[in-house]
């Protein structure tokens, strides 16, 4: 009971002050949100008509859990109780103790050491920004950094939860207030809903910071942050990232193992805020379980991330080539579309790659070799792969094409690509290319495996509702989805080596993927400094099979790579089985080994 008091208790923090008055002018009815102040003003804020049913339905929210507190006997005065001499909600003390004691043995994120750098460490005058999308740990940072602290830092530290319709303007006189009673820790949660925070931002270094004052702001519209870091806070913050969460530490921090769980699944930590150990909640209630979650997640916390930033900072003009799908509502469905078709691009990649290689014909020789009789079968046989490849191609360009809401120009996908890369929803790793001196091509991967995973998933199981495809057979149809999946999961496996290795080995190396004529090399790492080389294949497979070296014991591809990057001291393949070293000199590394030996690089 106590844990759904305070699970209650905090969801109405975020809900908005006030309520809702609807003015006839002209004829029309305009929506206000209104609030009395501390000094007993009536305030009131225009809602946009665009705004206006996401702000009722938080209104009603609200009532919701007012109603449902007072059953349990929670009054709405000890509830809703401020510090009287502050206009936002403001936690000392006591209040302050009770609030951050729900995070007691909580793990901490990697980046919970940056945060008491800038604490307790010598830092000149700036402000610390965390920030990142939802459910990536932001706000619990904050509450384990009081919780730790010594008796006489908390007794100095304060908490503020903004929430929508209020201002800088009521900050700074809080701020005041705050530092004239000798509070030095300042903890501001959820700034990014002051809708003036970019433009006004700067007052908060300039002045408090400047007078000792250690503030940290952590909010979920991550490019409201980016704005103001680049703008209002350049120079003047440190700043501190929680959307990517590499494997090593999702795995820690909800003590999953198994990097299939990751791709599936990866990407928040919606689990770790409610039970690390609940295996039944890690199925249901994660932010990745299913195409509409994911879709629900987007909408969420990317687009409206992105729409509410634009909207606020520097009255709109970063909008540019956006700003007529904006005025149409139909910027949403364009960041959607971008998102999208990222990861369809990357299906039809990996099955022009992979369905039609000669992996196919190895899991033809691997079924038909398999001593269980149920999983043992001839499918791979019957199936014309060149054939299902093409209409598996054809089918997911139809449905490209027939997908299309509007029309999204080259400038749109740009700039949304800009302002995702600003999120860390994507990323890229870098392509080289052999016998091309100087060539150099980039991939682009979303940052939250779980995401692609899920949308790639959807649209692989939408094959199945095609009247072409469906003229195979169940148990055919069943293998080609399962088998695209899996080629998803073989590509996904690589990016997320790649990425994570490149975060990882960064001054004096180069991480890249290096393509020949013929084959490639999944992942080279090059020590510039000793002009020395690593070369690596990346197989999804948990079982040793002597093709997955053939890249490796290539000699003219090793030659070749020797010339351009000095002497090869090791050669690896990354898989999911266990550590183990060929007769042939081949090392090969479990993944979640490799991935969790990256952090002590």
């Amino acid at each position: 009971m106590t844990d759904k008091i305070e699970s209650l208790q905090q969801e109405l923090e975020t809900l908005p002050v006030g309520y809702i008055s609807n003015k006839r002018i002209n004829g029309v009815i305009r929506h206000y949100l209104q609030w009395t102040d501390q000094n007993g003003k009536i305030k009131s804020k225009y809602i946009p008509d665009s705004e206006y049913e996401e702000l009722k339905a938080q209104m009603e929210r609200k009532k919701e859990i007012q109603a449902e507190l007072k059953k349990i006997g929670i009054s709405k005065s000890s509830r809703e109780r401020k510090t009287k001499s502050y206009e936002m909600n403001v936690l000392v003390g006591e209040e302050l103790k009770k609030f951050v004691d729900v995070v007691k043995g909580f793990k901490k994120r990697d980046c919970f050491d940056s945060l008491l750098t800038f604490l307790y460490g010598k830092i000149t005058p700036r402000v610390c920004s965390i920030y990142g999308l939802r459910r990536t740990g932001k706000t619990t940072l904050l509450q384990q950094a009081i919780r730790e602290m010594k008796s006489d830092d908390f007794k100095k530290a304060a908490y503020i939860k903004a929430k929508k319709g209020q201002t800088m303007s009521m900050l700074d006189r809080d701020m005041k207030d705050l530092q004239k009673n000798g509070y030095i820790y300042i903890f501001i949660d959820e700034i990014t809903f002051l809708e003036d925070f970019v433009d006004t931002a700067s007052f908060l270094s300039d002045v408090y910071a400047a007078m000792g004052m250690k503030i940290v702001l952590s909010g979920t519209d991550s490019l409201g942050f980016w704005f103001a870091n680049h703008e209002e806070l350049y120079d003047r913050a440190y700043t501190i990232h929680t959307t990517w969460i590499p494997y090593a530490e999702h795995a820690r921090l909800l003590d999953i193992n198994d990097i299939d769980e990751y791709i599936r699944y990866g990407g928040t930590l919606r689990v770790g805020e409610t039970d690390f150990g609940d295996k039944e909640l890690r199925s249901e209630d994660v932010s990745f379980r299913d195409d509409e979650s994911t879709r629900r997640y987007i909408d969420t916390a990317i687009c409206k991330n992105i729409q509410h930033s634009l909207k606020c900072y520097e009255s709109g003009i970063h909008f540019r080539h956006l700003q007529e799908l904006y005025e149409n509502n139909e910027l949403t469905s364009a960041i959607n579309r971008v998102i999208e078709d990222m990861t369809h691009r990357f299906v039809i990649k990996v099955i022009e790659d992979n369905f039609k290689s000669s992996d196919l014909s190895l899991a033809r020789k691997n079924m038909l070799r398999e001593r269980n009789p149920q999983l043992r079968n001839d499918i791979l046989e019957r199936i014309n792969s060149e054939q299902v490849t093409k209409i598996l191609m054809d089918i997911l360009e139809i449905k490209n094409s027939d997908n299309r809401r509007i029309r999204i120009t080259e400038a749109h996908t740009q700039e949304i690509f800009e302002y995702l890369l600003a999120l860390e929803l994507v990323g890229t790793y870098n392509v080289r290319y052999a016998n091309i001196n100087s060539e150099t091509g980039k991939n682009i991967l979303i940052t939250q495996p779980g995401m692609r995973y899920c949308q790639a998933q959807a649209l692989v199981y939408s094959l199945k509702k095609d009247e072409i495809f469906s003229e195979l057979n169940d148990a055919e149809m069943e293998y080609v989805c399962n088998r695209i999946l899996d080629d998803v999961k073989g590509r996904m496996l690589e990016e997320i080596v790649l990425f994570e290795t490149i975060s990882k080995f960064k001054d004096g190396f180069e991480v890249f993927k290096y393509r020949f004529a013929r084959g490639e090399f999944d992942m080279v790492i090059y020590n510039k400094n000793e002009h020395s080389c690593r070369i690596f294949e990346i197989k999804h497979s948990q079982e040793i099979v002597k093709e997955q070296c053939k890249n490796l014991l290539d000699e003219e591809m090793c030659k070749a790579t020797e010339n351009k990057f000095g002497e090869i001291t090791n050669k690896s393949v990354i898989y999911r089985g266990n550590d183990t070293i060929t007769e042939l000199g081949i090392e090969y590394l479990n993944v979640s080994n490799f991935l969790r030996s990256l952090s002590d690089q």
